[in-house]
């Protein structure tokens, strides 16, 4: 009896290490995504976008950050919207191809198709290259900077809508993370 017993707790044992590598170890594409830290110097997790960002300001794009890219990612995605837009969800902003060692976006992006180092800007909901700043019609607005890791570098072409973008990363989606800034017109 006391073989037995030893012999289970040795077996069990030897498990605890490969569980432990099983968790931490996901293959690319598969299983629960990582989870990316989103932060921007210009506003808070929660917190109220400002002028500068929006149409009512600017409209140049927010400094957006991440940290916590998982291993193997090839590149970076972000896409910007607003859930609580009248008619539909509003897209604000379609970036993809971006290298995931960047650590982020500099504010003031370009609105054209392709920016430095291969990065690609897709269309907003307006029909425009690139960020189009919050500007709501009436109320407060949530808006989401969700970034995306990547396994592959996408092969698409700047200019794409976020329907594009998102059918592309299908499969492809290591890790996510997100940012919510609000705006008040």
């Amino acid at each position: 009896m006391k073989f037995r017993a030893l012999s289970l707790v040795i077996i069990f044992l030897s498990l605890i290490p490969r569980l432990s590598y099983a968790e931490e170890v996901k293959p690319e594409g598969k299983g629960k995504a990582m989870k990316i830290i989103v932060t921007s110097r210009a506003f808070k997790d929660g917190g109220m976008i400002p002028d500068k960002y929006s149409g009512r300001g600017e409209d140049i794009s927010p400094p957006i950050s991440w940290s916590m890219i998982p291993k193997g990612a090839k590149s970076v995605a972000l896409i910007c919207d607003d859930p609580d837009a009248p008619t539909k969800v509003w897209v604000h902003w379609v970036i993809f191809n971006i290298p995931p060692d960047e650590g982020g976006i500099a504010e003031n992006r370009p609105k054209k198709e392709e920016l430095s180092k291969g990065a690609l800007q897709g269309l907003n909901s307006s029909g425009l290259i690139g960020y189009e700043g919050p500007f709501p019609p009436s109320g407060v607005h949530r808006y989401y900077f969700r970034v995306y890791a990547l396994d592959t570098m996408l092969d698409l072409e700047g200019g794409i809508t976020r329907e594009d973008l998102d059918k592309a990363m299908e499969g492809h989606i290591l890790g996510t993370g997100e940012l919510m800034g609000k705006f008040e017109r």
